[in-house]
């Protein structure tokens, strides 16, 4: 076990002191629930300030906004209870299914909003008459508690998001290039493989919620940009490695035919993913380039087959694996060069990898099982009700809130029950904790300042856990639930049996919340990796087939992003058709038929008839896999198409373009052989793409020469 750092002592004790501050504002001020303010701290505090500030902003909009709904909600309905349930259960259910929408730190707007209305309202109707005053004492008190979490710890040495972003870039970088090297060397497959795999698609989906608070660090707004376009490029790795690995591995394990300078010029490139990262400014190459990624693209240049040996098979594979070893090394100097920009915050960046597709927006969300995820905290607050209007339970309505809190907390997880289960634990805790200083230390307390002593060693050690990924849920909830329990006053004042009805009723109502969670849910990620499998299936169906895409960028950002959340789902193999490999596949496919649909404007007939052939068999195989919700073999008709059509393609690059004498190698071709020399290429690459994506297995089998069907 690593012990806290410098760093987790300091957010620690920045973190009582506001939450003492705001403790000590609220006793002046006889605000009815000075604990609320207290509690807010420890909700809202982040050893960063950026994500303070934002989560303080958003919290203080959130709590307003379920006030407000309590307020214009409990007095037309407290005199029909269960209607009243079935619309705090909607309001909370609604909320969240925003708030799940929406993947930046403004989602906690939502997620706020929902679960604090029950908070506010369900305590009341049994007094509606309160309702205006609680609300607006507890957005008082939450507000003060949010006001002091983001002065001092904006003011007192604040800890800002662009390194934490610097660090996690850097985590990237080293998982990437040790990936990257295995990839060269022809390792495609084993446990190591796919956890590093699943750690840099965990490591991008982190980054977008990070960058989200980016913007409340006082960064440069250029800073702002350069970090997105560095998370986009990150983005790219992954599939473009991939999609290099099929060629290389035919070449060298099926075809046994190996260039001479290709092991070399690997080697070369694996080297240069090992290399430090830029650390000062004079090591930037943003205006003359990089000369090692220069050095590398005119070896690449130099091992291009002749035009007339893209008819081969052969061929037509190394200048495939030619092309997509630019495109890494292009994404690769572009990661390194924007990462070195957002470090020192100057120079300027001119991109090396350019495609058509860049710049899509589109985000994927698997709306049906959003829904369901909302439906379990609706069903649990409606059940919880009519359990507590039933019972009589004068205190039931702090089980009811407990649960709603719960089950919205987790509603987004792949198995949210566990993660329930330790928010029963940390509370059942906290009652202990509470009861302890309640009953035993605070009757001998007679100051504020013996109160800040008392309480300084047990919340300042379990503060430093907080910022601890592992420990942060339970820490946190220890803190804040320690707190409220406590319920502070300006004068004390306690009964036992009071503290153990109302305290019991909250364990009582997240141990209803764990139970019914694991009830309603009983599956954990394999059902959302079957849905995303699904689902991008029938995208690639899409892409393949004759229907009107509005956006083709957009439509391809989608298909990423739903494989960026698919691969953390699978769990690490060393198996070669691991699902995560297969994904890669399919994406490769999808994209190679986007680009197959924008060749056939600039084709002649016999080709186009030949690749919409190609496009109308892999339209009808992945609508297939998508109706059987199982992976198919591809049929061997679709190979034949494919076939069929590298050859028409090969043929005509051989027909069109003269060949390369040494008197002309360096002339310039003419603007029309140069256009028909680049679409025809590109309609070679995708097609060889797509037969290696969707046949693997069959890499060795080179498809005729063109001459054997004319």
């Amino acid at each position: 076990m690593t012990y806290p750092s410098i760093r987790d002592w300091l957010f620690s004790v920045k973190t009582f002191a506001a939450s003492m501050l705001a403790l000590y504002i609220a006793l002046v001020f006889q605000l009815p629930r000075p604990y609320w303010a207290m509690a807010s701290v420890y909700i809202v505090s982040n050893p960063f300030v950026g994500a303070t500030r934002s989560k303080a902003l958003y919290r203080a909009l959130g709590t307003a906004l379920g006030a407000a709904a309590a307020i214009a909600l409990v007095p037309p309905f407290v005199e029909t209870p269960l209607l009243f349930s079935v619309i705090v259960a909607t309001w909370t259910g609604t909320l969240l299914y925003l708030a799940i929408s929406d993947r930046t730190a403004r989602s906690y707007v939502f997620m706020l909003a929902g679960y604090t209305m029950p908070l506010i309202a369900l305590p009341t109707v049994t007094d509606p008459t309160t309702i205006f005053d609680v609300a607006i004492a507890r957005t008082q008190e939450i507000t003060l508690g949010i006001v002091c979490a983001s002065v001092i710890g904006s003011n007192i040495l604040p800890s800002r998001l662009a390194p934490t972003l610097i660090e996690r870039a850097d985590a990237w970088f080293r998982d990437a290039a040790w990936y990257g090297g295995e990839t060269l060397s022809g390792h495609i497959t084993g446990k190591a493989l796919s956890a590093c795999r699943q750690r840099l698609a965990a490591t991008v989906n982190q980054l977008e919620f990070l960058l989200s608070q980016l913007s409340y660090d006082h960064a440069h707004p250029q800073t702002l940009a350069r970090a997105e376009s560095l998370r986009g490029r990150m983005l790219l790795f992954l599939p473009l490695i991939s999609a290099l690995a099929d060629p290389l591995l035919a070449l060298r394990r099926d075809l046994h035919v190996w260039p001479e300078g290709l092991d070399g010029l690997l080697r070369d490139a694996a080297r240069w993913f090992e290399e430090p990262l830029p650390r000062r400014a004079a090591d930037m190459h943003d205006d003359a380039g990089d000369p090692t990624a220069d050095s590398l693209r005119a070896r690449i240049a130099a091992l291009q087959p002749a035009h007339d040996a893209l008819a081969s098979w052969q061929g037509a594979l190394l200048s495939n694996a030619l092309w997509r070893l630019t495109q890494v090394i292009d994404v690769w100097q572009d990661c390194r060069a924007l990462r070195a920009l957002i470090a020192h915050e100057a120079g300027t960046w001119r991109p090396r990898y350019r495609h058509w597709r860049l710049g899509g927006t589109e985000r994927f969300y698997d709306r049906g099982l959003m829904l369901f995820s909302c439906f379990v905290p609706v069903s649990a607050i409606l059940v919880a009700c009519w359990l507590w209007v039933s019972s009589g339970w004068h205190d039931g309505a702090g089980a009811v809130t407990l649960a709603a809190v719960a089950c919205c907390f987790f509603a987004a997880s792949d198995d949210p029950a566990p993660l329930v289960f330790r928010f029963f634990l940390a509370t059942a805790a906290s009652v202990v904790f509470a009861g302890l200083y309640l009953f035993v230390a605070l009757p001998k307390v007679h100051d504020f300042a013996m109160l800040v002593l008392l309480f300084a060693g047990p919340f300042i050690l379990v503060g430093t856990l907080i910022p601890r990924p592992a420990f942060n849920m339970v820490t946190m909830l220890t803190a804040v639930n320690t707190a409220t329990f406590i319920s502070v006053q300006s004068a004390y004042e306690a009964d036992f049996l009071v503290f153990l009805n109302s305290n019991i009723a909250g364990v009582a109502g997240l141990l209803f919340a764990y139970l019914w969670t694991r009830a309603t849910r009983p599956f954990g990620a394999e059902l959302a990796a079957r849905r995303l499998l699904r689902s991008s299936w029938n995208d690639v169906a899409l892409s393949a087939s004759h229907t009107r895409i509005a956006d083709q960028r957009n439509l391809a950002s989608r298909m990423l992003d739903r494989l960026m959340q698919l691969i953390p789902r699978l769990a690490a193999s060393d198996e070669h058709r691991h699902p995560s490999i297969e994904s890669f596949r399919d994406l490769r496919i999808a994209l190679n038929a986007l680009d197959l649909r924008r060749s056939l404007r600039k084709l002649d007939s016999d080709m186009t008839d030949a690749i919409d052939r190609v496009l109308a068999g892999v339209s009808e195989h992945y609508a297939r896999c998508a109706r059987e919700s199982e992976r198919q073999s591809a049929p061997p008709a679709l190979r034949e198409a494919i076939d069929d059509a590298m050859r028409r393609v090969a043929a005509r690059a051989r027909a069109h373009l003269p060949p390369v004498t040494a008197a002309d190698a360096d002339a310039e071709p003419a603007p029309r052989a140069l256009v028909s020399q680049r679409w025809l290429s590109n309609t070679l690459h995708a097609l060889v793409g797509m037969r290696l994506a969707l046949y693997p297995a069959a890499s060795a089998q080179s498809p005729s020469h063109p001459e054997a069907t004319a």
